[in-house]
């Protein structure tokens, strides 16, 4: 948790007495003092990593990681076994006496440290484990030396000499695991015998960054992911007739799939309508799948500048595909276009039209971010029995198979599970610990999709209901506490998902479309592959807007205080109506009022937030009409999460 400075706790304790102002009978109240940060963020700006304005600093550096897979799936054990190639390059100034990795699959081990039920597979084994090229053995946990250590989903790896400043160290590991059903909290796993989802099941990369160093947080079921970028080449080892999808490009399609499908598959590339690619038809070896004389075929996936890998594994799903705008990647004044693939089984038949949806929002997000969607397919895989939701990975995406819902709500999954591929996987921030910064991103983004594709409605109120029910009890938890850590599930729900994506809407009320727009955006550009912190978002918002809004910060992500203005009176005076606003809450804001005139006309008028600031609890305006007022309303608009908007309003009677 942030670090709470002794002089700013001094402040806050004075501005929360019971003084009154003059002329004011209420207690006075207690005001946002600054942002504090922690003290790894301050070390990090004093180094030059890291910027006040938001941006990078000048001494930015970032870790990078080549891997090279091979794995074999045995769908009737149900088993994956594999080796993993990893060169790992120290781009950081610190020599590194060891590295860390994760093994995520360790969730499932016997005696494992979870906050939700999970099935128990025995986890991830690590057959052989060298370093450099020497073989190291499993450590007792405290021994000193050489060796490798695991203890929950993380292992360290003692490297016979360290890893200096510019260099790379090679780990090469063999791992298997049985595969869960609902694996990682429902993230991956298995469903019917005909179809796998294949995600976290390789030992990978912690991250070592400029702030924390090695994230070393126990992955506990719920809070998700931290990962570094790198470039991957991926070896899947299948039985023919299965056919493989997955993160990266097929560089030779033509060795796996059949020749009709591949003519297809060029088709679409170039289609803006749907092609179905695989049909029940196609089901089975040497119609699907290329003829091979071994009975099985090695599918091989490549991709760069991305922070994982997920492939889904099917011998009776349906694949439709087209292609998509992303605006111009390169600059040079032409469309650039993204293939997206759906992949459904015929028990699902809601999802017949789900190529639309995920051509729909990769346009829309490409447009809305002003980033352009960089990979080369996006493919959304339906997995109806491992998972409920959606689950996000870079280029993929697994959902459920909504049969029960609507089509709206599995509109709204592809638009948050595909919003997901800026944030996390484009803008790299640490899901681990602050869940909000993607979670609640890609909520403000869906219902913003949401608002093109489905007309007529406002789709980001139903982030702004879903936290005012909080505000009525007492479960809710700060925004800036760590994930982990929320006092309950309500907590965590509403501090990643539903109050950040308020927050991003009420900034846009507050500062205006243009402005938070570019602010918005300068955010995506400016952290792009990298990894922001909380800071870095807050800063962006301040240098861009030329505004010191921490004020904002204090008040929305680090407290639980609400929103409550009200009208307390409205009156004629001479040279004009005076209106007088209490408030209620303890959330400062703008009073943003809109009057209503006898002749139908209306007018608005604001109280700076600048009066909540200095304590008070009452404040009034004076407005010169040209007819008498009819009506008052506090935000009309609906930007601000007021908590209770029964006393927003005043009618003459």
């Amino acid at each position: 948790m942030p670090r709470l400075l002794t002089a700013a706790a001094a402040l806050l304790a004075a501005l929360s007495t019971t003084t009154p102002l003059a002329g004011q009978t209420a207690p006075r109240r207690p005001v946002p003092y600054p942002v504090t940060v922690d003290r790894s963020f301050e070390r990090a700006l004093e180094s030059g990593t890291r910027s006040t304005t938001g941006a990078p600093g000048p001494k930015y550096w970032q870790q990078w990681t080549d891997y090279t897979i091979t794995a074999s799936l045995d769908p009737e054990a149900k088993r994956i076994d594999g080796t993993v190639r990893m060169v790992y390059h120290n781009r950081s100034p610190r020599a590194l006496p060891f590295l860390v990795i994760q093994l995520l699959q360790n969730v499932h081990a016997e005696g494992a440290v979870r906050n939700r039920p999970t099935e128990v597979t025995g986890g991830m084994e690590l057959k052989r484990v060298v370093a450099n090229g020497t073989e190291l053995t499993e450590a007792r946990q405290g021994a000193i030396g050489g060796g490798y250590l695991s203890f929950g989903t993380v292992a360290q790896v003692r490297l016979p000499q360290g890893l200096q400043s510019g260099d790379s160290a090679v780990l090469e590991i063999d791992f298997g695991f049985n595969i869960p059903q609902e694996g990682i909290g429902g993230r991956m796993g298995w469903n019917d015998d005909n179809f796998f989802y294949l995600a976290y099941w390789y030992p990978q990369m912690a991250v070592f960054d400029d702030v924390v160093g090695w994230q070393t947080d126990q992955f506990l079921g719920q809070a998700e992911f931290y990962m570094g970028y790198g470039s991957y080449d991926v070896t899947l080892d299948l039985p023919e007739g299965w056919v493989a999808w997955g993160t990266g490009t097929l560089p030779n399609p033509s060795a796996v799939l059949a020749a009709p499908i591949v003519e297809r598959m060029r088709r679409a590339e170039r289609s803006d309508t749907v092609v179905h690619l695989i049909t029940p038809a196609d089901f089975g070896p040497g119609k699907a799948t290329a003829p091979t004389s071994t009975g099985r075929l090695s599918w091989r996936f490549v991709a760069d500048s991305v922070r994982d890998v997920a492939y889904s594994v099917s011998r009776e799903s349906l694949w439709d595909a087209a292609r998509t705008p992303v605006g111009d990647r390169n600059g040079d004044g032409t469309a650039d276009y993204a293939m997206v693939n759906s992949i459904w089984r015929e028990s699902a038949p809601r999802w017949q039209h789900a190529w639309r949806y995920a051509q729909h929002a990769i346009d829309f997000l490409s447009r809305w971010t002003g980033f352009p969607y960089p990979y080369p397919h996006m493919t959304s895989v339906e997995g109806g029995g491992i998972m409920g939701g959606g689950m996000e990975y870079p280029m993929m995406t697994l959902i459920g198979d909504y049969n029960q819902a609507s089509d709206t709500g599995l509109y709204g999954v592809h638009a948050h599970e595909l919003a997901h591929m800026w944030v996390p996987m484009i803008v790299g921030n640490d899901e681990r610990r602050y869940a909000w910064m993607d979670e609640g991103t890609t909520s403000f983004n869906t219902s913003a999709a949401m608002n093109e594709f489905y007309p007529g409605q406002r789709w980001e109120l139903g982030n702004y209901s879903g936290y005012i029910q909080i505000t009525r009890t007492d479960l809710e938890g700060e925004i800036m506490r760590l994930s982990d850590y929320q006092y309950n599930g309500a907590a965590y729900g509403t501090a990643s998902y539903s109050k950040p994506a308020t927050l991003l809407w009420t900034l846009r009320g507050l500062l205006g479309e243009e402005v938070f727009l570019k602010a918005y955006r300068t955010f995506i550009q400016r952290w792009a592959y990298k990894h922001p912190k909380p800071w870095d978002l807050f800063n962006t918002f301040n240098d861009v807007s030329g505004q010191n809004l921490d004020w904002f910060w204090r008040t929305w992500y680090y407290e639980t205080w609400t929103l409550d203005q009200s009208i307390a009176n409205v009156k004629l005076e001479r040279g004009g109506t005076r209106i007088v606003v209490t408030d209620l809450g303890l959330a400062p804001m703008p009073v943003r009022l809109t009057l209503t005139l006898t002749d139908g006309n209306t007018m608005q008028a604001e109280i700076p937030v600048d009066r909540w600031l200095e304590g008070a609890r009452t404040a009034d305006i004076v407005v010169k009409t040209p007819s008498a007022v009819t009506k008052v309303e506090i935000d009309a608009d609906q930007w601000f999460p007021d908590a209770n908007r029964d006393n927003n309003v005043w009618e003459r009677r």
